[in-house]
């Protein structure tokens, strides 16, 4: 059976559909423990929840101590849950493991199990999933974080603006584990404070106006200038490299290619985007802001990048990648900069 979705599982504990055991693995930790607590309010009554529920890390359990975590009868409840941490921990042949898979083939009618998966092992363990109803925890695109960023600040009580929502994923990323982590410091300040794209850009140390996604944005559109200025100070922002610079851009050519191809069939306007966003939406690509922004980017800039222009600036993408990764250079900016001037004037034969 393929693994459930997120929306799928959240879907049926709102109707109150409980399965008697569940497996989450993939990378995103914070949705789990999201799940994990649904999972709680809807299986166990909060006064007798310490009498009904066990949270164990599988890597410290012999095959004795799991069969009697889960199936040892609930305290006057209908139910109880086991919770086991760390599942990717056991080796193949662990007897704990073994004595699992032996309950999974038969659980207990009141027993609840979730054995959970920690985001450093992402596969999915095709044998616990066998037995279980398995759900996949991916990252959430950029769109789905900026409602997820939202409803937490609304939670904790945070006036956050859409735009400073978006300046904090152009920062952070969509991991949400990083993005709780910069929201639980906006909650520490005074309440009633409205946070502004610019107030959060002054207490994360990036400006708004200045991230990576604008240093991409500055190259694609054509503003030379602005691409170079911006350079010293995206470059000295905590986990940004050249490199990294070099692959946000690349891929946005990728997809700028996508958009002439579109536009080269005849494609104009509502159409383009629509097209592109179809092409977005088949491969899922990781790495981007939200799709229907970035849809709408690329089909703006496409009639000013016909495909010799972009594999020019592709080759010359690849060629200053290439230069960063050797150990003998160590002037990230100057490289940049040559490459900023090499996208931002084609040559006669690329335009």
């Amino acid at each position: 059976m393929p693994a459930q979705s997120v929306d799928a599982l959240f879907r049926s504990l709102n109707r109150g559909d409980l399965a008697p055991v569940y497996y989450f693995f993939g990378p995103e930790d914070v949705l789990k423990d999201e799940a994990v607590r649904s999972i709680l309010d809807r299986a166990l009554d909060p006064a007798l929840r310490d009498f009904n529920f066990d949270q164990r890390s599988a890597a410290q359990l012999d095959a004795e101590e799991v069969h009697a975590l889960c199936n040892t009868l609930p305290m006057l409840a209908e139910r109880r849950v086991v919770l086991l941490r760390d599942v990717e921990c056991w080796k193949r042949k662990t007897k704990g493991r073994a004595e699992l898979l032996k309950y999974l083939e038969r659980p207990s009618a009141e027993t609840l199990v979730i054995m959970l998966q920690g985001s450093a092992e992402e596969k999915e363990d095709r044998e616990l999933a066998a037995g279980a109803c398995a759900v996949g925890f991916d990252r959430l695109p950029p769109e789905r974080a900026r409602k997820w960023l939202l409803r937490q600040a609304g939670q904790l009580g945070v006036n956050l603006e859409p735009d400073a929502a978006e300046h904090l994923i152009r920062v952070v990323g969509c991991d949400l584990g990083a993005l709780a982590s910069e929201m639980s410091k906006l909650a520490s300040l005074p309440s009633g404070e409205i946070m502004t794209a610019g107030r959060v850009g002054e207490l994360v140390g990036v400006r708004h106006g200045e991230t990576l996604w604008d240093w991409r944005e500055a190259v694609l559109n054509g503003e030379t200038g602005r691409a170079a200025t911006l350079l010293p100070s995206v470059l000295d922002q905590a986990g940004v490299s050249g490199v990294k610079l070099v692959t946000a851009l690349g891929t946005s050519l990728v997809g700028l290619g996508i958009a002439r191809s579109h536009f080269d069939d005849g494609m104009r306007g509502r159409s383009l985007e629509a097209g592109v966003m179809k092409s977005l939406l088949s491969v899922r690509p990781f790495g981007l802001l939200s799709y229907k922004e970035e849809a709408a980017r690329w089909s703006r800039w496409a009639p000013d990048w016909p495909h010799r222009r972009i594999r020019s600036a592709l080759k010359a993408a690849r060629d200053t990648d290439q230069a960063l990764k050797n150990t003998t250079v160590s002037d990230e900016r100057g490289l940049l900069t040559d490459l900023v001037l090499q996208i931002g004037v084609p040559s006669a034969e690329a335009a």
